[in-house]
């Protein structure tokens, strides 16, 4: 299976590019003939293609970074919200790797597998029933992301509402509640940043069990195999 929306999510959610600024009109399209998506979350697809489309490019590029890159409350590594400074989260990372290789998936990328638009090329590929199984174990996270998104008023918000619609899941309350409990004590400057990085470098330990059950049941349920996917490029849509 082919799933446009998610595919069309997993760009939307890239770091911005002439390429992908291109391709933004193709992608609305995608978000307004989904009709699993309801229509205000549709319509705030369509605002947040429409100023991926238009804006400056290096404005589009700042504000990326900003969000997703140097705010570790906002990382779209979700293995950072699970498993936070552990190291378990490299085991947990070498078993998703080996869950994408073992559905004939390679990641045309230099992101961490973990990485949200990764995973929705993945998802993007594989049966219905599976990707939204996936997307509603981590609700809580997409949820989270949503309110935090809006809070600081960004149209990449939507992105989060669609996917949390296409889990059709009811979300975990507590679990919701304990990461939106979490301070986002996000750092202020570079240095900062470089710091906290440091300290909390990821190791790829060798055990593919180690990590949060929760994924790991996530990843249990990607055993099947399937085609190699077609590398994530906006031109693909």
């Amino acid at each position: 299976m082919n799933d446009r929306t998610l595919k069309a999510l997993s760009l939307t959610l890239s770091y911005p590019s002439a390429e992908l600024q291109q391709a933004m009109p193709a992608i609305a399209a995608v978000f307004r003939a989904d009709l699993r998506i309801a229509a205000p979350i549709r319509a705030a697809l369509q605002a947040l293609a429409d100023d991926l489309a238009q804006a400056d490019l290096y404005d589009l590029q700042e504000r990326y970074v900003m969000l997703f890159d140097r705010s570790r409350s906002l990382s779209l590594n979700l293995f950072e919200h699970v498993h936070g400074e552990s190291r378990d989260r490299g085991g947990a990372m070498v078993s998703l790797i080996e869950t994408y290789r073992a559905a004939g998936f390679e990641p045309m990328t230099t992101e961490l597998p973990d990485h949200l638009p990764v995973l929705l090329e993945f998802l993007s590929s594989r049966p219905t029933g599976e990707a939204r199984e996936t997307l509603a174990d981590a609700a809580h996270i997409l949820d989270a992301l949503a309110a935090r998104l809006t809070r600081r008023g960004s149209g990449y918000a939507a992105a989060f509402a669609a996917l949390s619609g296409l889990a059709a899941a009811e979300v975990d309350a507590e679990a919701l509640a304990a990461l939106l409990a979490q301070p986002e004590d996000d750092p202020a400057d570079l240095a900062a940043l470089d710091a906290i990085w440091q300290e909390t470098e990821v190791t790829f330990g060798p055990d593919p069990n180690a990590g949060c059950p929760q994924m790991r049941d996530i990843l249990a349920s990607m055993d099947s195999p399937t085609r190699p996917a077609a590398p994530a490029r906006p031109s693909n849509l």
